[in-house]
């Protein structure tokens, strides 16, 4: 976006509670997104926007939510919610929740999550107080409707964010059960956002939606201009000497390592302590709680370093994250663009480095056709490869083996000699 074409959020005709939302998130000029969508929505057109992660699309779909019910002449019933918005993941949901919190400060407007993995008792309680906007993943949106603790009679308003996600986690299934149960598509303003508008995305759209017009921001380019990228050629024995050597090298702050396993997470969950640097790993069957406590530790700065599962990949919105460590390639192009799509966020620069070993190596030339340009190569120098220490082993339960006893752990996660020689 040009300078002359910049849009500023106090040019758009909206109330001024919203003004003073826009103001207490320090909003002034729009992000393509926000500027492609949000005069088209403003206006009661419904959307189906494609846009990367970190572009601004869920201050788009809150602000465009807030002025319907704003300016709607239908009166709330002070219990059953006027406008839904679906996530795929808790952490996505969360972090709607909080942005809508600060955008709504401004209304009387009644805001509230709901998600898996924790306080049932406590979410259903605020629910049955009344709600206005209801933000929550599929299955626990449906738990409670089929309850009774809600009805869907008085939606305005209805948001599904990344929706190619809900696809790929089996949600469709519960999206369309929703939806199902609504008022008339022409009755109410319908966001769709996604990373990707997939024909299967598409269809969902123009099944559920009002003759939707389609936004694509940059949709050829993957990658954001400000994320600096690099690939190493680490054998698997290098992988941990090389990520220590990195983190200390660039004295992390902010970053966030990826793998494709729980299993290797929680390998260099034991590692990297062991060897001075703050990590916490972050998977799916973190319990609720404890996953939300690691991420606002993140978020404030505290911890520096969160290994995730692809779990984790979308929905994060973490300010300042300086780098992204593909410690495994992923096997999913796409993954590979939500992963480093962490960095470089709201006009900041940032740095994604990549691994790729002798297990997902095979992963780059699709990754590298996929996004449209190939990786720089760096060079594996001994002074990136640290020394590490190595931990004690976790204990583990006792086995009841067969003969020969326990079976000898083998090379293939690498990481228990410091270094050393390529395999090949």
């Amino acid at each position: 976006m040009t300078e002359d074409n910049v849009v500023r959020f106090d040019s758009l005709d909206l109330p001024e509670e919203l003004q003073a939302g826009i103001r207490k998130a320090g909003f002034e000029r729009c992000t393509p997104i926000q500027a492609a969508t949000l005069p088209r929505a403003l206006a009661g057109l419904d959307i189906a926007g494609q846009a990367q992660t970190g572009t601004g699309k869920t201050a788009a779909f809150l602000l465009a939510a807030l002025n319907r019910l704003l300016t709607s002449n239908k009166e709330s019933d002070g219990k059953n919610p006027r406008a839904i918005m679906l996530a795929p993941t808790r952490e996505l949901a969360i972090q709607i929740f909080e942005d809508a919190k600060v955008l709504a400060s401004g209304t009387d407007f009644n805001v509230q999550v709901v998600f898996g993995g924790a306080d049932y008792d406590k979410q259903r309680d605020k629910l049955d107080k009344g709600v206005d906007i209801l933000i929550g993943t599929p299955g626990r949106f449906i738990d409670y409707f089929k309850q009774g603790v809600f009805n869907l009679k008085n939606v305005e308003v209805v948001v599904l964010d990344e929706a190619d996600r809900m696809f790929d986690l089996g949600f469709i299934k519960d999206i369309r059960y929703i939806l199902r149960r609504l008022p008339d598509a022409d009755q109410r303003l319908n966001l769709l956002f996604s990373a990707t508008l997939s024909q299967k995305v598409l269809e969902l759209a123009y099944e559920h939606m009002n003759d939707p017009e389609s936004v694509q921001i940059e949709p050829e380019k993957l990658t954001a201009d400000l994320v600096t990228e690099a690939v190493y050629f680490p054998g698997n024995l290098e992988k941990i000497p090389l990520l220590i050597g990195l983190l200390k090298k660039t004295d992390a702050r902010r970053t966030m390592v990826f793998v494709n396993t729980k299993r290797e997470a929680e390998k260099l969950e034991r590692f990297l302590p062991f060897n001075g640097i703050d990590a916490k790993a972050i998977s799916g069957d973190v319990p609720q709680n404890k996953r939300m406590r690691m991420l606002k530790s993140f978020q404030d700065g505290e911890l520096p370093v969160l290994i995730c599962t692809d779990v984790a990949s979308r929905g994060l919105h973490v300010p300042d994250v300086s780098h992204v460590i593909n410690y495994d390639l992923p096997t999913d192009c796409e993954d590979y663009v939500h992963r480093i799509g962490r960095t470089a966020r709201a006009g900041a620069a940032g740095d994604s480095i990549s691994f790729a070993c002798e297990n997902f190596a095979m992963s780059l030339p699709d990754i590298e056709k996929y996004i449209g340009h190939s990786l720089p190569v760096q060079s594996i120098s001994d002074d990136l490869l640290y020394k590490i220490k190595i931990p004690p082993k976790p204990e583990r339960r006792e086995q009841s083996g067969g003969r020969g006893g326990p079976r000898k752990g083998g090379n293939r996660s690498g990481g228990n000699r410091s270094g050393g020689a390529r395999r090949r």
